[in-house]
């Protein structure tokens, strides 16, 4: 089945409501017709990082739910599933038994030695330096293996995700079993994490590495299309390694767009955000917010460094309830590559400017996603951040189902559902896409047009005004929603 135009909603298992069967009442309740699909942030047993640290995908964590509860949403809405090709957890029954085992483990091969991976069963600091990291040293664990002996493993995140050799053809059945049961367990799309970092080599940095790259995809690929489910590699880097799976046509995301968007609104310029939308993919999941932060490293070259720092800077100074000690270790939290906050406060939790953003981001090409906090037009959790000194947590509020209720007589969210709807239901955003060159750089005008059917965005990026203008086929005349 082809995958839906419409809007796909980003969800933990336990966000919208305690548990799946909550999250599935409240989906059917209340947005039905607001959102077409749902991705479910990973609902497997995990042993860290609120669920990536996988350690089975044949199993629904049973804090959440069944399988049924995953069969029962499947009944209203197509879904994507998270497969993590870069890791496993060390809680996970691989792991112990190759601890325990050693080389006589069936999984041994499923991990990356280091006395196997280095010439010197050590790297250099010239190797070191070489990797693409998220830590200051050389990516790894050490296994205490049952025998008393010691060794060190490929560890890229955090010590309870360890690495996958994608290479081995143990970590490949792996993979195939992996996807075909989630395949024949009703995904639609499966999101490949941390796609970018699967691929190891010597003499590289060992992230996105060509022409394994292209292989690994097309392995996946091969396993999962002859059951009709798409994958999306799932990459945070500069905006040309998207351009280039999307060449190749595979799905990808425009993790650039949640902070042009922010430049746009906070210079009221629309000279950026003109170039990109331009130029970006049209086989592309467009967002504003995830369940990670807003993307920086997305942006080099699409703003300056100069604008980079401006917007950061402007995102603290008028954002709502966000500072800088948020992104630091106090919190610990010291990803460069992101800032921590929602949407709607980093607008300073304005109606007008958060409407905005998102009839641009419905108006951009591709399938658009919304982050469960970013439905509900949420403000930063500063009580669940202390209360964890997570820095992420600040866009992870728990939502039991009585304040969902509540939050739906906001009237911004009526005007954003609004907004939603017209998205879901009028079938132009599939036709051919323009974006005006105007004189004024204030002024923003984006336009859709599909045999008779048309719709057009003009907006004010200083005063937040905007309008939409769409051809009625059945009165036959222009309407304003």
């Amino acid at each position: 089945m082809p995958l839906n135009n419409g809007i796909m909603l980003i969800t933990y298992a336990d966000s919208m409501g305690k548990n799946l069967q909550e999250l599935g009442n409240n989906l059917k309740k209340h947005f039905k017709g607001i959102v077409s699909s749902v991705h479910i942030l990973p609902f497997y047993p995990s042993s860290a990082d609120r669920g990536f640290a996988p350690l089975t995908y044949k199993e629904v964590d049973e804090a959440f739910g069944t399988w049924e509860d995953i069969e029962a949403l499947k009944q209203d809405f197509q879904l994507m599933y998270d497969f993590m090709i870069n890791h496993i957890s060390r809680s996970s029954e691989y792991y112990k038994d190759f601890a325990q085992n050693k080389d006589n483990s069936p999984y041994k091969d499923l991990f990356i030695r280091y006395k196997n991976f280095w010439p010197n069963g050590e790297p250099s600091q010239e190797d070191i330096d070489l990797i693409y990291k998220r830590k200051p040293r050389a990516p790894y664990v050490e296994v205490d293996f049952a025998d008393g002996t010691q060794e060190k493993i490929w560890c890229t995140f955090d010590s309870e995700q360890i690495d996958l050799d994608v290479n081995t053809e143990t970590t490949r059945n792996f993979i195939k079993d992996s996807l075909l049961y989630l395949a024949d367990k009703g995904a639609s799309i499966i999101r490949l994490d941390a796609f970018a970092y699967a691929t190891k080599k010597l003499g590289t940095n060992c992230f996105f590495i060509e022409p394994e790259v292209w292989e690994l995809l097309e392995y996946a690929k091969s396993i999962l299309e002859p059951h009709g489910v798409e994958i999306l590699p799932e990459i945070h880097e500069h905006y040309s390694i998207q351009m280039k799976l999307a060449e190749k046509g595979y799905w990808v995301y425009d993790f650039a767009l949640p902070m042009l968007l922010l430049y746009t609104l906070y210079s009221g310029s629309n000279k950026r955000l003109i170039n990109w939308l331009k130029q970006c993919p049209r086989n592309q999941f467009t967002t504003l917010d995830t369940h990670d932060g807003i993307g920086v490293v997305d942006v080099i070259d699409l703003l300056t460094p100069e604008e980079i720092e401006q917007t950061k800077e402007y995102l603290y100074s008028r954002g709502a309830n966000v500072k800088r000690i948020y992104n630091s270790v106090a919190y610990n939290n010291l990803d460069i590559y992101q800032v921590n906050c929602t949407y709607y406060s980093a607008l300073g939790n304005n109606d007008d400017a958060y409407l905005l953003a998102r009839a641009i981001q419905f108006f951009t090409p591709g399938i658009p996603q919304v982050y469960y906090v970013g439905l509900l037009a949420g403000e930063n959790d500063i009580e669940l951040l202390e209360e964890t000194k997570v820095g992420r947590n600040i866009n992870r509020h728990y939502y039991t189902s009585e304040e969902i209720a509540q939050n739906l007589e906001r009237p911004i969210l009526k005007k954003l559902f609004s907004l939603m709807k017209f998205r879901n239901f009028y079938p132009v955003f599939d036709g051919d896409f323009s974006i005006s060159d105007l004189s004024e750089d204030n002024m923003l005008e984006i336009t859709w047009k599909k045999n008779e059917l048309k719709a057009t965005l003009k907006a004010d990026l200083r005063s937040r005004k905007f309008s939409i203008t769409y051809f009625n086929p059945e009165k036959r005349e222009l309407a304003e929603l």
